[in-house]
């Protein structure tokens, strides 16, 4: 009897590839979810706080969790390399942060663990489960068919999700800006005066100020967010809407403001901008992704942006230079220019 096993369809290399890669999409929520469940569990800060390795025992000990289930949380971790097993002798090993890990700290200086938490709480998943009734038209916006509010509303009405969004976006602007003033520190230099638009709790201003102490800043957002902002030295918390006006300044400072908008809001919020600005001597410094063709280390990031663009707003989208180029034109200013940073952001400074 031949009891040779005839095979029917022998896949190809590539479709054998397929295979192994599709996985990736049909769990793809599980690192962050993982990594959301270290944060809660306050893991990163563990181990900042212990001299390394910390072994697996010592771990559940001060989180006051059984060791089996972290040790398959560990594992999955280590894994992605979010953390790193030390041998700490010929039976046992331990646990040390990496380079990744060490940014989901809470305090630490380039943390992204509020940034984290935010697009994993439950409010800013729902949405995505609205995105193809978006594309399809069937929706105007998946936010506002998850909640029944656009963002900002949303949060005004939700104070404790307006700080997941506040403490997020001080995330951001912690690594933007520090990325400006190491890529680019001349855009501002001659500076007496700088409004941040759109500046939330002060952060990124709070930042420049420190780095450019000859700058007087003018932190504007919302009446509800700079209500909350906290007291800073050379910064003061200006209330209202971009819409209606801007707080005049030498500079604007427009940090991934112009994103959440389509085009008509943005010429309106840059023409705003204009009008608050000397002829002379004046400018608008937008930090915002430049969505390019070619390879570019951050590529990936700002195509994901303009996907969280989609099911967050309602005309909101990340933009190729082209598409920069015409709401310039159309705000009324004459030129720009744009300098590439080590952020998924680029700087462009457009003038009068």
């Amino acid at each position: 009897m031949d009891t040779q096993i005839k095979v029917e369809n022998i896949i190809s290399k590539e479709e054998a590839a397929a295979q192994q890669e599709i996985w990736k999409f049909v769990f793809g929520f599980t690192p962050m979810a993982v990594v959301k469940c270290a944060i809660e569990l306050g893991i990163p800060d563990i181990l900042k706080n212990h001299d390394p390795p910390i072994t697996l025992a010592e771990l559940a000990s001060k989180i006051g969790c059984p060791m089996p289930m972290l040790h398959r949380i560990m594992r999955f971790l280590v894994q992605y390399k979010i953390f790193q097993e030390i041998v700490v002798s010929e039976a046992c090993f331990g646990y040390a942060h990496t380079p990744l890990s060490q940014l989901l700290t809470t305090h630490g200086k380039l943390s992204m663990a509020d940034f984290v938490l935010l697009e994993s709480s439950p409010v800013m998943l729902a949405p995505w489960h609205k995105l193809s009734a978006r594309v399809l038209g069937k929706e105007d916006s998946a936010f506002g068919a998850a909640h029944g509010d656009d963002v900002w509303g949303f949060a005004a009405a939700n104070p404790g999700h307006s700080k997941l969004i506040d403490n997020a976006m001080a995330c951001d602007a912690r690594i933007a800006v520090g990325a400006v003033i190491e890529g680019c520190p001349e855009v501002f230099r001659q500076l007496r005066t700088l409004v941040d638009v759109g500046g939330g709790d002060g952060t990124a201003l709070r930042l420049i100020v420190a780095a450019c102490p000859w700058i007087s800043g003018i932190n504007f957002d919302l009446p509800h967010v700079v209500s909350v902002a906290p007291a800073c030295m050379g910064v003061e918390h200006v209330g209202g809407d971009m819409f209606d006006h801007v707080p005049k300044a030498d500079a604007v400072y427009l940090m991934k403001v112009l994103h959440d908008w389509g085009d008509e809001e943005c010429i309106d919020i840059l023409r705003k901008c204009r009008e608050a600005i000397p002829r002379d001597i004046g400018k608008v410094i937008i930090v915002e992704a430049v969505v390019v063709q070619e390879d570019h280390e951050f590529k990936d990031v700002a195509l994901m942006m303009d996907m969280v663009m989609m099911a967050h707003t309602s005309k909101g989208k990340e933009r190729t230079l082209k598409e920069w180029s015409y709401v310039f034109h159309e705000a009324g200013f004459s030129r720009y220019t744009i300098k590439c940073i080590r952020a998924y952001q680029s700087v462009i400074e457009v003038y009068p």
